[in-house]
């Protein structure tokens, strides 16, 4: 059966993995070539911890005193935008207690899938190495220990192991540089990969395993008949599919419109700032909690990101974005005194909002060989894995590795 997935992410290369290992003739359409974008320049985490999605009590509140500030960590580009405003809308419905609780453990199982699978992927892909040594959660203020501590207790429930720990005990871990925190959570079960590394294991896998790719190639329209899409119209030509999966992150929403589908998406920039060759650097990573800021060391190499900016697809970068990056780095590693960064360089990707914070993974009933995989805001890597085997299982008609009604792209917020 042949099966086109529109979307070269690590959501959609994932998703090629397994349907090309099930024995499916996989092809991969992607707007650009695979050396850039989301799934290259984020954190690397695979993270169990990351349970509780993005649309949480307080967050609009939150979010309404940081949006007018273009160095806050959330920032909202005042601007008249149809889609904006209903996306807008079902967030708020969504940032509640109750709507967070019944998400939580689907989320979690997501998670906890992709963990496990990322532990047989690695053997599939030697080319690319996994950290197995957690990563922390680091707070400055008592308000946000608390919180952290019971998010720890929450994540026990779920099977995650966690250590509480004081600041002499978080710089007993990091032997290298001082951490200046009052407080921390380790959670033992996330790990890091190298983000480029991987997809590039990824990609070459693929290739040499027939997967058929048609890169720098724009989707421009769907042929369909009764209730199936029948081929796939691009800029470079004609691609005739059985099975179509849309996986193309924050570009979702467009290629929804081509088929006359509205489904609610933003693009979330984010800014990542790199190190080379670092004297001394972090053993562990870790989330900055009060800032929003995570880092990623592997050996020398460090990268510090964070931030969610919604302006659309806009390729211009807020200097003052990436400099509070940096600046709340400092914050808590005084010792390790980086040089200020040419915010010129600095990478930026758009990461695929959903109004709930939770993926959008199944088939849509428009058309019967339609699926979904997409909407994983800032949980690509972490989720992909796991996602990419609920496509190849969703179109092999097969049981569910998870209870997929969370994720219906289709539901109402």
């Amino acid at each position: 059966m042949k099966v086109t997935i529109i979307g070269g992410g690590v959501i959609g290369l994932c998703s090629a993995y397994y349907l090309n290992k099930s024995g499916y003739k996989v092809t991969v359409v992607d707007r650009n070539d695979i050396t850039d974008g989301c799934s290259f320049g984020n954190m690397g985490y695979i993270s169990p911890s990351h349970f509780i999605p993005l649309a949480t009590p307080g967050i609009i509140a939150q979010g309404l005193k940081w949006m007018m500030s273009s160095s806050s960590p959330f920032y909202i580009k005042p601007r008249l935008n149809l889609d904006l405003v209903r996306w807008g809308l079902a967030f708020r419905n969504s940032a509640n207690a109750k709507k967070v609780k019944e998400s939580a453990p689907h989320l979690n199982n997501l998670l906890q899938l992709s963990r496990e699978l990322m532990t047989d992927l690695k053997s599939d892909l030697p080319a690319f190495s996994m950290i197995e040594k957690g990563c922390w959660m680091l707070y400055k203020s008592e308000k946000t220990g608390e919180h952290e501590k019971h998010l720890s207790e929450q994540a026990h429930q779920f099977g995650l192991k966690t250590i509480l720990c004081t600041p002499s005990e978080i710089q007993s871990y990091e032997k290298e540089v001082e951490v200046n925190v009052a407080g921390g959570v380790l959670y033992l079960d996330d790990c890091h990969v190298d983000p480029r590394g991987y997809m590039q294991a990824l990609y070459t896998h693929l290739k040499k395993a027939g997967v058929e790719f048609w890169l720098n190639t724009e989707v421009k329209s769907f042929e369909k008949s009764d209730d199936k899409i029948k081929a796939v119209t691009t800029d470079q030509g004609r691609i005739e599919t059985e099975e179509l999966v849309i996986a193309n992150g924050s570009w979702l929403q467009e290629v929804s419109k081509l088929l006359n589908i509205n489904i609610l998406m933003q693009p979330g920039k984010g800014y990542s700032i790199v190190y080379n060759d670092l004297p001394k650097n972090l053993l562990y990573p870790s989330i900055l909690v009060d800032d929003r800021t995570a880092t990623s060391p592997i050996n020398r190499w460090l990268r510090i990101g964070g931030t969610m900016e919604l302006s659309g697809h806009s390729d211009n970068i807020l200097p003052k974005r990436v400099l509070a990056i940096y600046h709340a780095f400092n914050k808590y590693y005084p010792s390790m005194k980086l040089p200020l960064p040419d915010t010129s360089k600095a990478w930026f990707g758009y990461r695929p909002v959903t109004p709930d914070g939770m993926p959008y993974i199944g088939r849509h009933t428009r058309y019967s060989n339609l699926t979904y995989a997409g909407g994983h805001s800032m949980l690509g890597v972490s989720a992909a894995s796991g996602t990419g085997k609920l496509v190849q299982e969703i179109i092999s008609n097969t049981k569910s590795s998870v209870d997929l009604v969370a994720f219906n792209p289709e539901r109402k917020f």
